[in-house]
């Protein structure tokens, strides 16, 4: 069953398998196989049902032939199938069944072809040519093979300040305005809310992860990974919050890897105490986004995520993001005071907007889909396509020029420069 997040990945599997109902069929298939150089033993009794059963713990071959002579419910059944069946896998199915109706709503199901029993040589031979073709072809993904992944963690200054909201938003937009296929990573183990905001189940993949590191591998992203989309799916957890997260991060770092072997994009939605406990989280990241609300406390700790991301990852571009900006209301800092603090520019302002917001909540869609005509929400494109053209040149020219060195300093110095306006006395 093709598939667009991992197309064309076949090195590790069988290069043919077959799941026929009777000796006669198998009979048939066997020397066909031998013509292709593939083992006549890969042809095993059992049909669909068997074909499920062995697919579910193992990976799938390059070719696959399934008999559908037993099949009570054909479609569905090929649906069960693509459940377990890993992309890139080109389906030969064979039936009794002599219908039109059929044969196309299997091919648009994810079958290459439906051949009808009995089966003659020609008409195998025909079939495995074809699909032979379709694997040796160019893959789509191929063309693009030049521009590097792109690897952007979300990270709230503090808890609350919509770094989720923002992190899937981005996910949404690489995926869908840029036309990447995207993978959103929920490391809040216990709480996260990816999933949710996508109005999905969010699955056990992540706990699994944990729990057994030596199991992942690029199938285990397949079926671990809940999709939102052709080109966005999502791994989270809800995981008892009884049950803490015991795990040295390898399995983090593994995910990681995987997963830029399957997608063009990785969005982490970081918690910062993960960053803290698993620095190695960032190694491969190119771009962080740093989201903060304009508060003195947001501020404090925007000065000390800003300082480690210096010392321990200088080669990740910071873009710095204040959310839920009140539109005319009376802000804890201005904009002016908090740059001045953390002694750089703030890169976008999103508005407070409970409207939007509550419409997302209430629709299952990120806020940068359900507030895509809303004008104060462009600011999410705007980071989103500058996140991109970050990551595919390598390098942040307009920020290049703007960077200062740390001048050093306390943080009690730092946070001295905000002019927080005392209420004026009353005069007597």
């Amino acid at each position: 069953m093709n598939a667009p997040f991992n197309p064309g990945r076949t090195s590790h599997r069988e290069p043919f398998v077959a799941f026929v109902c009777d000796e006669a069929t198998a009979e048939a298939l066997r020397p066909i196989a031998i013509e292709q150089g593939w083992n006549p033993d890969n042809v095993h009794r059992g049909g669909l049902r068997n074909a499920v059963q062995q697919l579910s713990v193992s990976a799938s071959p390059n070719v696959l032939f399934v008999d559908l002579s037993e099949s009570g419910d054909p479609l569905n059944d090929i649906n069960a199938l693509a459940e377990v069946c890993e992309p890139g896998t080109v389906v030969v199915a064979a039936g009794q069944v002599n219908d039109v109706r059929l044969y196309r709503d299997l091919v648009a199901s994810g079958i290459q072809d439906y051949l009808l029993k009995p089966l003659k040589p020609e008409t195998l031979r025909d079939a495995f040519v074809q699909a032979q073709t379709i694997l040796n072809a160019p893959k789509h993904a191929e063309a693009g093979s030049e521009r590097p992944h792109c690897a952007v963690a979300v990270i709230g200054t503090r808890g609350g300040v919509g770094a989720s909201t923002i992190s899937t938003s981005l996910a949404w937009l690489m995926s869908e305005k840029g036309g990447r296929s995207t993978a959103l990573l929920d490391l809040d183990v216990h709480f996260g809310t990816g999933a949710l905001a996508l109005d999905l189940e969010p699955g056990r993949g992540l706990t699994d992860a944990i729990e057994n590191p030596s199991r992942i591998d690029g199938l285990f992203i397949e079926r671990a990974m809940v999709k939102a989309s052709d080109k966005l799916a999502v791994l989270s957890a809800e995981a008892p919050i009884n049950s803490p997260v015991m795990t040295d991060g390898a399995a983090f770092f593994q995910l990681q890897e995987e997963i830029r072997g399957a997608f063009e994009c990785t969005v982490i939605d970081l918690p910062r105490t993960m960053l803290v406990n698993y620095p190695h989280l960032i190694t491969d990241v190119q771009v962080a986004v740093l989201v903060t609300e304009l508060t003195l406390a947001a501020a404090r700790d925007a000065i000390r995520i800003l300082s480690w991301f210096k010392s321990n990852a200088p080669h990740t571009t910071m873009v710095v993001v204040a959310n839920r900006v009140p539109t005319g209301g009376q802000l804890e800092i201005s904009r002016k005071d908090f740059e001045g603090s953390i002694e750089r520019k703030i890169d976008y302002l999103l508005p407070y907007d409970p409207k939007t917001a509550v419409a997302a909540a209430k629709l299952g869609k990120p806020l940068a889909e359900a507030g895509k005509n809303v004008k104060g929400m462009n600011a999410l494109a705007e980071i989103s396509a500058r996140v991109l053209a970050l990551t595919d040149a390598g390098e942040d020219p307009s920020e290049a020029k703007k960077a200062k060195d740390d001048k050093g300093g306390s943080l009690l110095s730092k946070l001295t420069k905000l002019s927080i306006k005392k209420p004026a006395k009353a005069k007597a």
